[in-house]
């Protein structure tokens, strides 16, 4: 039996200083129940808990540590660029490194801004994508999250599913009359919407892999039909790759899919583990930014030092021949063995899986969108979360999140997950 008490005993003081006793709720276990455990270590593929107690992380601070935690040269780039000091409010030459870094990853982007945060990169997104069409409305789809700005929060994944309030109190009618939310890989759908709204679209945006209500994959064509109706009615196709930039691919899921957006946000890795967020595209779009263009933006803690130093690590040593290969055969031996695992305890589990990133579903059909995702049993899923808690494996509290495999991990750790949910699915 594992020990949590001090872990209790912080979560008890949290609740009375901390609403619900976390700064994110996602964190706060509602979804699964009983209680979260708090860190104060990790290393690796690994997190280590007050009480001493370790566990293997397929979180990895839910995208970032696509190295593993801690990784040396990071901690060694953040170090020495605290030494010159925090921040400045002033350009800095890491700004203009880590530019170069990104656009010369991603072919789509030819400039762009930093600022702090993923909800930040899309909400300034659509800001410019709307300032540059001179149009008003934007689709979204079903289950994908792209932060909490108010536009934004319909029909959201991530939190807002898990504590079933898609839509959050504080957010005015007003704010989102101009979203129109559709279902994931429906591209007739979003046909019907330009035919409806034909100059009025000033964009489209998504997860193009969606990772906010487990995972799952654009159907093939899917993409290709959002690039050709955006482009036919001058609508802006913006990519949110928060969490798939950098972690299926150098170049992201635009580089794995082969398509070419006209913006895309970027977030998790390319600030290694720090606060950070971008968003960039073609010239013409992003010239109209301030201070060449009527389309405002700003932040003070925007290109932050210490974030641009980690991220500027993490991106170059993913420059290394193997990285996404390694990650790929991880992800590829960890789907085999899970399904292996499901099939042996005769348990209805959907287990998808894009690179690194993955999520099981507790039901018996394929998972292709929210309405799909919704149909997992949710109390099954608490019990093998739980299940894998006690044997040390630390899966995200919630069914509607992704895993990510780190460059950390390794066959020991892969192999003692798989066995671990074989014993918890043969309990279930």
């Amino acid at each position: 039996m594992i020990s949590r008490t001090k872990s209790a005993a912080l979560f008890a003081e949290a609740l009375r200083y901390i609403p619900g006793g976390v700064n994110s709720p996602v964190r706060a276990f509602r979804a699964v129940g009983g209680q979260p455990f708090f860190v104060n270590r990790a290393q690796g593929a690994r997190v280590f808990d007050v009480d001493g107690n370790s566990y293997i992380d397929y979180v990895g601070t839910w995208g970032p540590a696509i190295l593993g935690h801690a990784h040396p040269k990071i901690i060694q780039a953040v170090q020495q660029a605290a030494g010159h000091g925090t921040s400045f409010g002033i350009p800095n030459p890491l700004e203009v490194q880590m530019a170069k870094l990104v656009c010369s990853a991603v072919p789509s982007v030819q400039k762009v801004r930093m600022c702090n945060s993923g909800t930040e990169a899309t909400m300034s997104a659509i800001r410019l994508a709307r300032g540059f069409t001179g149009r008003n409305k934007i689709i979204k789809f079903e289950g994908c999250y792209h932060g909490h700005a108010d536009s934004l929060l319909v029909k959201a994944g991530s939190g807002a599913l898990t504590f079933g309030h898609p839509d959050s109190l504080g957010v005015p009618e007003a704010f989102t009359q101009h979203t129109i939310v559709l279902p994931f890989n429906d591209a007739v759908a979003v046909r019907k919407a330009f035919e409806a709204n034909l100059r009025d679209i000033a964009g489209v945006i998504l997860e193009p892999v969606p990772g906010n209500a487990g995972v799952y994959v654009p159907q093939p064509g899917y993409l290709e039909a959002l690039r050709k109706l955006t482009a036919d009615c001058g609508a802006l196709l913006i990519f949110d790759e928060v969490m798939t930039g950098f972690r299926l691919a150098r170049g992201g899921a635009q580089q794995v899919f082969g398509l070419t957006p006209d913006l895309t946000c970027f977030g998790k890795i390319i600030g290694g583990g720090l606060p950070v967020g971008a968003f960039g595209g073609r010239a013409d779009i992003m010239d109209c930014l301030a201070p060449l263009g009527p389309v405002y933006q700003a932040g003070t803690l925007s290109g932050n030092p210490l974030a641009m130093a980690a991220g500027i690590a993490a991106l170059e040593e993913l420059q290394f021949a193997d990285a996404y290969s390694r990650l790929e055969k991880l992800g590829a031996a960890l789907e085999a063995g899970m399904k292996d695992a499901a099939k042996s305890a005769g348990a209805q589990v959907q287990f998808n899986r894009c690179g690194s990133m993955f999520c099981g579903y507790f039901t018996s059909e394929p998972v292709r969108n929210l309405a799909d995702a919704m149909k997992s049993d949710r109390a099954r899923f608490a019990k093998f979360f739980h299940g894998m808690l006690a044997r040390g494996i630390y899966l995200a509290p919630s069914q509607f999140e992704a895993g990510f495999i780190s460059l950390a991990h390794g066959e020991s750790e892969i192999d003692q997950t798989v066995r671990a949910a074989a014993e918890v699915l043969r309990a279930l």
